[in-house]
């Protein structure tokens, strides 16, 4: 099985370092307005939506049973609640009400502006940590299945890719719009791409033979609760601020689609006795 990790590491380094293309999607384009910022977070909150409810929490009820999955997700959006309830969020006026000000000269548009940036700063921070959190398994199954074989590891691998890259985008998009910085954005978009090879780490040299199936399949549905939380608390309320409700919904849509279609692939690149 060492000799697998090698191979492993650096398959889920092609999938987890694409989030870096989508932040250069981001940085190296010229910054999007308020709309353009909603219609993606839309679309990124479709995209976890769809792994949330559709394949992390799906798969664990289909494996341990409906009440045992529904546990480890509840117990998922618990944690994570108890977590965000520990981080301070700065509460912002709606977008409608800083462009009224600004057009009426008041003083307080700035600051109102610098909250917006603040909120939404905050929101790519939490998407980061969702992210990382949904790739240390991907890390895990790209091990798994480099296994199998080098063929099933590298098609799993590239699929992971696939739907890394709009990940990319939602983490870096926001915090390249409240802090101006490309570094900034391409390095946490990164970062939150490493999370894939370590998982490979923690299922290689933790656990590699005693590893449960039963509670792999809990903390996948643990990781959906976390990302259903993150997406209804964070993501959705900014885009549907910034892109308007009926264009933001077209997007979450969107993003499941576009999601579904990715999961599609993981699931053909598996052998059948495997799965997400």
């Amino acid at each position: 099985m060492d000799s697998q990790v090698p191979v492993a590491l650096a398959l889920s380094l092609v999938g987890g370092l694409s989030t870096s293309i989508g932040a250069l999607f981001v940085i190296l384009n010229k910054a999007p307005d308020l709309k353009m910022l909603g219609l993606l977070q839309g679309f990124a909150a479709g995209l976890m939506l769809s792994i949330s409810f559709l394949d992390l929490a799906h798969n664990a009820m289909n494996s341990i049973g409906f009440l045992k999955g529904n546990l480890w997700f509840f117990a998922g959006v618990i944690f994570f609640a108890v977590i965000v309830n520990f981080i301070p969020e700065p509460s912002v006026s709606p977008v409608s009400d800083i462009k009224e000000k600004k057009k009426s000269g008041d003083e307080g548009g700035k600051d109102m502006i610098k909250k917006h940036r603040r909120q939404v700063l905050f929101s790519g921070i939490i998407t980061a940590i969702g992210i990382s959190l949904h790739n240390l398994p991907e890390g895990m199954a790209v091990f798994l299945g480099s296994i199998k074989g080098l063929r099933v590891g590298l098609n799993l691998a590239l699929a992971i890719a696939l739907h890394n890259i709009p990940e990319g985008v939602a983490v870096a998009l926001p915090v390249y719009f409240a802090t101006q910085s490309k570094w900034q954005a391409f390095k946490l978009s990164t970062l939150s791409g490493f999370a894939e090879p370590l998982g490979v780490i923690i299922v290689a040299y933790l656990f590699p033979t005693n590893l449960n199936p039963e509670i792999l399949e809990g903390l996948l549905g643990a990781v959906g609760g976390v990302m259903a939380f993150l997406t209804l608390h964070e993501m959705l309320p900014l885009a549907f601020d910034y892109a308007g409700q009926k264009q933001a919904v077209k997007a979450v849509f969107f993003g499941m689609a576009f999601m579904s279609a990715s999961l599609y692939l993981l699931e053909i690149s598996l052998p059948e006795h495997m799965s997400l």
